[in-house]
């Protein structure tokens, strides 16, 4: 995390943190940023591209896109478009934000839309600037705790690509969603520029991600039990799947969530570490490896678990 270091010196700050000082709260040993250049709708598109050329389907075969993400290129229009103008779709699009859930969310999504016969092929496409969201000037040491988690976030694109098939007891497809949220927690964490409330300010703790940790980790509590306590069957069935991902903001927060589950660190996939808090492209990250290492195979079942600032949590079970 040499690099964060070297901005917050750059941007002459009262307090530098010490070496080795991120790296052991958080357990993060490094981050990606994103060239100077990209935005969102780029690491989107080359995300989609990838996915697209896998699945031997052409942009012209998709029914609807689906922007995923926490980040975006503008207010206005939603980001959607840029994806699909870059991509050269013609088809509908829109955006799902619900921080980082908002992958999670536009399973949800294509999968009813699927279900019920609407679209056949739907395109969900996400990427995430979380990196714009770092805290740079820092004064003192109360300040850089507060804005903690934006040290330790990726810029990262993802995508995935959802088709009707058959329905089968033992065919691909998302089996089973379960969401939760405690509303009441909006302001643990957040970035306040750029809505209503902070249009155009400049002030750095409204720019930046900023976090009242008390608060957060009170709500995430709640909601975990609030979600587990209420989906003992979807619960029992992220035990006996085959592979579990699990949003990741730090290592401490990586084995509370294997102890919440009761499953050991090696179900699980870690990339916080290497790859840092890449938002909602946490989940397909951490399953694009498992595949990379064969960890999962065609057939078997993954969960995918996500928390997000707001605060919700998402379960969702697919058959590869």
């Amino acid at each position: 995390m040499e690099q964060v270091r070297a901005g917050i010196a750059r941007a002459k700050s009262p307090f530098v943190p010490p070496p080795g000082l991120l790296e052991n709260i958080t357990g993060v040993r490094g981050v990606h940023v994103k060239s100077e250049d990209e935005q969102a709708s780029d690491l989107a598109v080359a995300a989609a591209v990838k996915a697209l050329d896998i699945a031997a389907t052409g942009i012209g075969d998709v029914d609807l896109l689906l922007f995923a993400s926490s980040a975006q290129d503008l207010v206005e229009p939603a980001t959607a478009h840029i994806v699909a103008a870059k991509l050269g779709a013609l088809c509908p699009v829109f955006d799902v934000k619900n921080a980082c859930n908002s992958v999670l969310n536009a399973i949800e999504t294509a999968s009813a839309f699927i279900e019920t016969g609407r679209y056949g092929t739907i395109l969900i496409a996400c990427g995430e600037t979380a990196t714009l969201t770092t805290r740079w000037h820092v004064p003192d040491y109360e300040t850089f705790m507060r804005h903690l988690p934006g040290y330790t976030v990726s810029d990262a694109g993802a995508a995935l690509l959802l088709t009707a098939g058959p329905a089968g007891p033992d065919d691909p497809g998302v089996l089973r969603t379960v969401f939760a949220a405690d509303s009441s927690s909006w302001d643990a964490c957040t970035v306040a520029a750029g809505g209503s409330m902070h249009p155009r300010s400049t002030d750095d703790d409204h720019v930046c991600l900023r976090l009242n940790e008390n608060e957060l980790n009170q709500s995430g509590r709640r909601t975990i039990q609030l979600a587990l306590g209420h989906a003992p069957e979807e619960v029992a069935l992220v035990r006996s799947s085959a592979f579990v991902a699990v949003h990741q903001i730090s290592m401490p927060q990586f084995h509370e969530a294997c102890a919440a589950l009761d499953l050991p660190a090696s179900r699980l996939q870690v990339t916080v570490d290497k790859y840092g808090n890449a938002a909602s492209a946490s989940l397909p990250l951490q399953l694009s490896l498992a595949q990379q290492a064969d960890r999962v195979m065609p057939g078997d079942v993954v969960a995918l678990i996500g928390l997000a600032s707001g605060f919700s949590m998402g379960l969702v079970l697919i058959r590869l």
